[in-house]
């Protein structure tokens, strides 16, 4: 395995893969506080260089967390196919940016091809792409995955509505799901995320979630997004949940401080499969972003956008109904400026989706950064580009609860019209019935008024 190049006569040589992979990144504040990027964009070249020769085996066979030593990795390497992986396993990095990119190359050749490659695998090809190439590589992959309805059918946009409540209080909680809805919002879910991590808001909060959906025979899903042993618990003594929720991260020390193991959410998986009221097959829902690791200091070394590979490796061997990325949730330590955010939300949607994940997106900030709302709108239209299967819904955009900035129910409609996309079919169907939405998913005047529910 090469570990060095020759750039006008000068030589770069790397330490080892976690090196390599550390150096090839794009700039990221992370890497910066980790001491790991690369110190100019010379020896950024250099790495992608030794990257894209590299093969998937060398990869593989290297991974930057070690096997006994991490449970992330050895999900990662237990989940894949391994007829695939020694069909693909001599090809580089170089030559899967190539496959992916050709335009014979088809979802279900992508698909297929998905299983044999590991978490380092997706991040080093991802990490050799311009914009460009991460947009149209991933708009040729499509997850289609259901709960209680399917969503990530090509030609659709999907969406979470997400009304919090400073105080968990459910009447204002249900004021803003109205409206969501009412804009064509929340066919992805419904997800409330509490203020108070105990069985009494998660269920108060549920109750009144289901209740509204039922009395509206509304088709999505029902999840409020606690810890999951809150959730098990609740499940367990009746609480109407369609799926579980967790956060998951890219190494085992991380997990530990999100308190989650593979054990856990296998048991979990049961719960709701056992207590949920969605027949599934896809009952669990994760959330995940660049950047979670060097937050509590448990990235090995490892840069942050390897990091989140890793984790979609993990999270492929669940077959989870959603994935949502919040890289930019943290703050300017992790994701710095606009186009870092912008850059690694593309990074992490193609990632996904070449690991075969139903990826959506949150291009969101923080008010802590320099990042503003232009700089989210351009990511989320190139993430619509890139075929997300779903985006936020907050009111006006601004979680008054998590104090952070995501897409409205504004934006959602926005989004819907401008890339000729419609609802998730169920949904879609619902909202015309209404009169809410025409056959094309356009809405109609009705739209938009959130007390047609009263």
């Amino acid at each position: 395995m090469k570990l060095k190049t020759v750039i006008n006569g000068n030589v770069h040589q790397f330490r080892d893969i976690k090196d390599v992979l550390a150096k090839a990144n794009e700039p990221k504040s992370g890497d910066r506080l980790q001491k790991i990027a690369a110190s100019d964009e010379t020896e950024r070249v250099a790495a992608k260089i030794v990257l894209s020769e590299m093969t998937i085996g060398d990869l593989v066979e290297n991974p930057t967390v070690p096997y006994e030593k991490d449970e992330v990795t050895r999900v990662n390497l237990d989940g894949m196919n391994k007829k695939t992986y020694d069909r693909i396993r001599n090809t580089t990095i170089g030559e899967l940016r190539e496959y992916i990119l050709d335009h014979r190359t088809t979802n279900e050749d992508l698909k297929r091809m998905s299983r044999g490659i590991s978490g380092e695998v997706a991040a080093a090809v991802a990490k050799i792409m311009s914009s460009m190439d991460l947009v149209y590589g991933a708009s040729k992959i499509h997850k289609i995955t259901r709960c209680n309805t399917e969503i990530g059918h090509p030609g659709t946009l999907s969406f979470r509505i997400q009304a919090n409540s400073t105080t968990d209080n459910p009447e204002t909680i249900i004021m803003g799901v109205m409206e969501g809805i009412s804009f064509g919002s929340g066919d992805a879910c419904i997800g409330i995320n509490p203020v108070e991590d105990n069985y009494e808001s998660t269920n108060r909060i549920a109750q009144k979630l289901y209740e509204f959906v039922m009395k509206h025979e509304i088709p999505t899903q029902i999840t409020v997004l606690s810890h999951i042993t809150t959730q098990m618990a609740a499940m367990r003594k009746g609480t109407p949940l369609s799926m579980i929720f967790q956060s998951i991260a890219g190494t085992e020390k991380t997990n530990d401080n999100f308190g989650v193991t593979k054990k856990l959410i296998q048991e979990a998986y049961q719960v709701a499969y056992e207590n949920g009221i969605s027949s599934g097959p896809n009952l669990l829902y994760f959330e995940t972003g660049q950047g979670s690791e060097v937050s509590v200091n448990a990235d090995e070394g490892v840069d942050e956008m390897t990091l989140e590979a890793r984790t979609y490796g993990f999270a492929r061997y669940f077959d989870p109904f959603m994935v949502n990325n919040v890289t930019g949730f943290i703050g300017p330590e992790t994701i710095y400026d606009g186009k870092e955010m912008i850059r690694g939300n593309l990074e992490d949607h193609f990632m996904g989706k070449l690991m075969g994940l139903p990826m959506g997106m949150a291009p969101c900030f923080t008010n802590h950064t320099p990042i503003n709302m232009d700089d989210q709108q351009i990511g989320t239209m190139l993430l619509t580009m890139a075929g997300a299967n779903f985006f936020m819904g907050i009111p006006h955009g601004d979680d008054v609860m998590l104090a952070y900035q995501d897409t409205s129910f504004h934006d959602d409609a926005c989004l819907r019209e401008l890339m000729n996309r419609k609802p998730a079919p169920e949904f879609h169907q619902w909202m015309m019935k209404k009169g809410l939405m025409d056959e094309n998913g356009k809405l109609t005047p009705l739209a938009g008024d959130g007390s047609i529910f009263l």
